[in-house]
């Protein structure tokens, strides 16, 4: 028998965006319900999918008095009560078959979804989405760069059967307001399911605008990632600690510098330049760009990764997933 199929959406402020995620929802005819978790959108989103709706019954506006993302996914699954659930979101391109592939790869006990796939045309965002697909820039992980089905720690977005979502506690808060799908397939997995990416399930993520708000975004997933170390007690992979040793290594080579020989700067820095350089080098548009865009992940990450160490215990939450944040009334 077919699980019955919901889509969920956290939205805040989405005006530009949320009909494309409508669209890539309700064309596929095996869903049963979109949920659209609203944050207090005020430029006109609310408008947008209340008038989507009156077309649709399928989708559904709910309030999330949380305003966060995760809260609201958290909302989304809990009031509807659809077999499977798959999770969009408003700032990503989908293609056509994206519903129709996520459904067919999905079995019980099991999450899956497709690699994380960038693109941009403007020239901080074609830079960043080169380099998001460099391993020298954001690693080799699989759920970037699988070109075959496997096992991985996490995926973007995903799918995956709602009892199961319930009964793994949801998508967690973290201070950093980032992490939550990382701690969630963490859990997941702890929990005895299974992870999968599967290159067919094909979407487009937009990057950042602007050199400050990749470095912004980068040193707040460095945050996570030490909150999630605090919380867990460990990470998915060894490979989040690599960009807190550059910085480290960074900082002696400058004191060395400054009170020793003169040299070591240079010494130290030499092949993470190289690096650079080579990632620079690889793109096919945007080189220096490309270059300076990956240098900036690993400087903002490794940086985040220590204000969260030094920050100590986070405290986490959970929030959406207590019968005491409502129904979820519309929005």
């Amino acid at each position: 028998m077919e699980p019955s199929v919901a889509v969920i959406i956290a939205a805040l402020d989405e005006r530009d965006t949320i009909d494309a995620a409508l669209d890539a929802a309700t064309g596929a005819p095996m869903v049963r319900e979109v949920i659209v978790a609203d944050g207090g959108s005020t430029d006109g989103t609310l408008a947008r999918v209340e008038e989507r709706s009156s077309r649709d019954p399928r989708i559904r506006l709910i309030h999330n008095p949380h305003r966060h993302q995760s809260a609201g996914l958290n909302m989304a699954a809990r009031v509807t009560d659809s077999d499977l659930l798959i999770r969009l979101d408003a700032h990503t391109a989908y293609a056509d078959d994206y519903i129709e592939r996520s459904i067919s790869a999905w079995r019980p006990g099991r999450a899956v979804g497709g690699p994380m796939r960038a693109a941009g045309t403007e020239p901080w965002p074609e830079a960043i989405a080169n380099a998001m697909h460099d391993p020298l820039a954001v690693g080799p992980a699989p759920y970037r760069h699988a070109s075959a089905v496997q096992e991985v720690d996490t995926v973007y977005l995903g799918a995956f059967e709602r009892s199961a979502f319930l009964a793994t506690g949801g998508y967690r808060r973290f201070p950093s307001g980032t992490v939550e799908d990382a701690d969630f397939y963490h859990r997941w997995k702890v929990a005895g399911r299974k992870v999968e990416v599967h290159p067919d399930i094909r979407s487009t993520y937009h990057p950042r605008r602007s050199w400050s708000s990749l470095w912004r975004q980068y040193r707040r997933y460095g945050e996570g990632k030490a909150e999630m170390l605090w919380v867990n007690g460990r990470l998915p992979s060894p490979r989040a600690l690599g960009p807190a040793a550059l910085t480290v290594g960074l900082a002696v080579g400058v004191g060395v510098s400054v009170v020793a020989w003169r040299p070591a700067l240079v010494v130290v820095a030499a092949p993470w330049l190289v690096a650079l350089a080579i990632v620079g080098t690889r793109a096919p548009t945007r080189r220096w760009r490309t270059a300076a865009a990956a240098g900036t992940m690993h400087l903002a990450y490794g940086l985040g990764t220590w204000i969260g160490a030094v920050r100590g215990r986070p405290t986490v939450t959970a929030p959406g997933m207590d019968d005491s944040d409502g129904p979820g009334s519309p929005g």
